[in-house]
């Protein structure tokens, strides 16, 4: 082949391909049968551009399917195709795949591309399926989704055809090189603090004080890394990034449509080079900064829904592969997802799909961790049922090479009713999202009595979830220690509304968890008095000191720091508007709240005592108020605990006063060269403290206002 006739320039974007080609000119020429070069080859499944043959690769697994046809589209002219290639099943299928190679010459200047699939009808054969030949369905190994001006959501759960209204895939997408730079590939330790971020949410209230191009984009993230390592977070949580249903009003984004595209609307620029190049822009410039990045991914359902949904991919594809079917013929699939359907993650079709979409964020994104949404998922069969045994994803993962290193977090249970938090999830060696924990401080700080037990343990680690037997062998940071996310009331909201408010979602105010929310006197963030605002924001600071003491690995979620509000909304999953997004006002309108919590988090990072890989054991010893045993009562509410951490150059003495009332609470160690480093009764600057700068406790005992903890400090001997 010719130097002149290869293409050299990436027609989205520009980028001189050329130029990447002749800094790996040294490579050698691979020798490729006669026959793969017209007929094709089974993998990669997608499309892969191959830079010698000038060509393109498809693939796309469909086991049950008796015809497969590719289209292809130049822009501009979606309905009736550029090109149209029809398989034979002979040349062109190779076990379960069907695949072919498609010139330059003949695709000329299309820039997308469907497919079309037939095959057996419903129930034939003891098999479940949806074919419908007319739809045209994007392939599911996209790396990037076009959506045309007609796109319709309607248009693809009808009969017909749904030609220039349906998602399609683009060409071209990864022949771009990306400088990645001196990039280091960072995993925190003690010092892992994890911080729930909406990548929309985040930036697009006007308040961001970004320009209007860059607010609720990858762009919008990078602006804001400055304000990032002045919290002190070491790892940032995005809610799902991956492309989502632009049109069924899920902003959260939990209606996913492709496990490899990075979901459009959240990059400045919509070619699909560009939308690449910002989302790693934005990890090389976290990374730069320290900070770790993790994909909160959703593999058990897909935005098709239940029989009533589009038929966007998957379905049309081969709905007995994907989907769990249920036994009721009126609503034939399993929702064991809360959304209409559930992805049969036993299939060998669609555990080769979720492990090349880990390899592909992790080896081509360079993400460093995933947060698997209801991953007990995982564990049910093709007919529903649950395998505690070894459910194969979680070994396939834990084996996977590519995937070694690689943060794993489980949300440990579905929406069926199947929990399996800590002994019980299939994933031993996977951090959990601990509602144990959210629970417990939820209880604790909102004046319920009874708690102290089940707050020794949640403090301590959680050990009765994620024991360190000689069987299990857990260690206490596989606890993602939370009190609010995404799923639920922020963490200012739980002390401002005793009810949920939620009706804007359309659910007649019946959605929405069942939480531990108490509004210290008044319902509401309008015209609060001091004395309820002073009890909410000593509140806020006792929250964040509990989930910062804890031993386990915090999390929180954006805007909790400055108090953000969603006016009592704990479930604005469709809410894409000022509920859901930062107001950043709200950062200077409570400085004192921020600032505790960047002292608070720079006080555990200094002190390795939470985030350690042991339990505490006998570098513990509890106490009560006054009396040197704990009160386990079920009127208690005080507790108190000395730490002597192997790790620290220092002791910790805390006392925990969660009633109405002061108490006075002996210091059971002794008063010797003990300092106050933490008062959360008391007003900034004096409520925690710059080390060095702790004052001396002089007495053997302190007066712990009412609902309020103090952190006592002194030098380990």
């Amino acid at each position: 082949m010719e130097q002149d006739n290869i293409q050299s320039v990436c027609r989205h974007c520009g980028t001189d391909i050329a130029t990447a080609t002749a800094n790996n000119a040294t490579r050698q020429q691979i020798q490729v049968p006669d026959w793969e070069s017209s007929e094709g080859t089974p993998s990669p499944l997608g499309v892969t551009w191959l830079e010698q043959e000038q060509a393109y690769n498809f693939a796309i697994e469909a086991v049950n399917a008796s015809n497969v046809t590719l289209m292809l589209y130049l822009d501009g002219q979606l309905v009736d195709p550029y090109l149209v290639v029809r398989f034979d099943p002979l040349p062109n299928k190779s076990g379960p795949v069907w695949h072919c190679r498609v010139p330059i010459s003949k695709a000329g200047d299309a820039v997308y591309y469907a497919y079309q699939i037939d095959g057996p009808v419903e129930n034939a054969s003891g098999h479940w399926h949806a074919y419908n030949p007319e739809k045209v369905l994007l392939d599911p190994y996209a790396k990037s989704i076009f959506f045309p001006p007609d796109f319709d959501r309607e248009a693809a759960r009808e009969p017909n055809s749904n030609a220039g209204r349906a998602a399609l895939g683009r060409l071209d997408v990864c022949r771009c090189p990306f400088d990645w730079g001196i990039e280091p590939r960072i995993r925190h330790g003690a010092d892992l603090i994890i911080y729930e971020v909406h990548v929309r949410g985040f930036t697009k209230h006007s308040t961001s004080g970004l320009t209007e191009d860059v607010r609720g984009t990858f762009a919008g993230i990078i602006e804001k890394i400055s304000y990032l390592k002045e919290l002190g977070v070491t790892a940032i949580e995005l809610m799902p990034v991956f492309q989502f249903d632009p049109v069924e009003g899920n902003y959260w984004g939990y209606m996913p449509l492709s496990f490899f595209a990075p979901h459009h609307g959240y990059s400045k620029n919509q070619s699909a080079c560009e939308q690449h190049s910002q989302f790693r822009e934005m990890v090389r410039e976290l990374h730069a900064a320290g900070i770790e990045v993790i994909l909160d991914v959703v593999f058990n359902h897909t935005c098709e829904g239940d029989h009533r949904g589009p038929t966007y991919s998957y379905r049309g594809i081969d709905n007995s592969s994907y989907y769990i079917a249920s036994q009721n013929l009126e609503s034939p699939y399993a929702n064991f997802s809360g959304t209409g359907n559930t992805l049969d993650t036993s299939n060998p079709v669609v555990r080769r799909l979720i492990l090349d979409s880990l390899r592909y964020w992790t080896k081509e994104m360079h993400v460093d961790g995933f947060r698997f949404d209801l991953a007990s998922v995982f564990s049910r069969t093709s007919d529903g049922s649950v395998d505690l045994s070894r459910p194969p994803l979680f070994d396939q993962i834990a084996s996977d090479p590519e995937l070694a290193n690689i943060r794993l977090i489980a949300e440990p249970w579905d929406a069926a009713g199947l929990y399996q938090l800590g002994t019980s999830f299939p994933g031993r060696t996977w951090m959990q999202w601990n509602g144990r924990f959210r629970e417990c401080i939820q209880r604790f700080v909102r004046g319920d009595q009874g708690v102290i037990p089940d707050l020794m343990t949640r403090l301590y680690g959680s050990s009765d979830l994620f024991p360190d037997d000689i069987f299990n062998a857990f260690r206490p940071f596989q606890s993602i220690n939370y009190i609010a996310s995404h799923d639920g009331f922020t963490m200012y909201d739980l002390l401002s509304y005793r009810n949920k408010h939620n009706q804007a979602n359309g659910h007649d105010n019946m959605d929405g968890p069942e939480e531990y929310s108490n509004n210290c006197g008044q319902e509401g963030d309008e015209h609060v008095p001091l004395e309820v605002m002073s009890l909410r924001m000593r509140q806020m600071k006792n929250f964040c000191c509990l989930l910062m003491l804890a031993a386990g690995t915090p999390m929180f979620r954006m805007g909790d720091e400055f108090m953000h509000t969603q006016g009592g909304n704990n479930n604005p999953y469709n809410q894409d508007n000022e509920t859901s997004w930062l107001d950043w006002l709200r950062l200077e309108q409570n400085q004192e709240v921020f600032r505790f919590f960047k002292q608070m988090i720079s006080f555990r990072k200094s002190h390795p005592f939470g985030g350690s890989s042991r339990f505490w054991r006998d570098q513990i010893c509890w106490y009560g108020s006054e009396s040197p045993n704990v009160d386990l009562s079920t009127d208690s509410q005080v507790l108190a605990y000395h730490l002597q951490h192997a790790l620290s150059e220092e002791d910790f003495y805390v006392m925990i006063n969660g009633s109405p009332q002061s108490n006075v609470f002996n210091i059971h160690t002794g008063s010797d060269d003990w300092k106050r480093a933490v008062d959360t009764s008391l007003p900034s600057p004096f409520d925690i403290v710059c080390c060095g700068e702790e004052l001396s406790v002089e007495q053997p005992f302190y007066r712990v206002n009412p609902r309020s903890i103090v952190v006592l400090v002194r030098d380990s001997y």
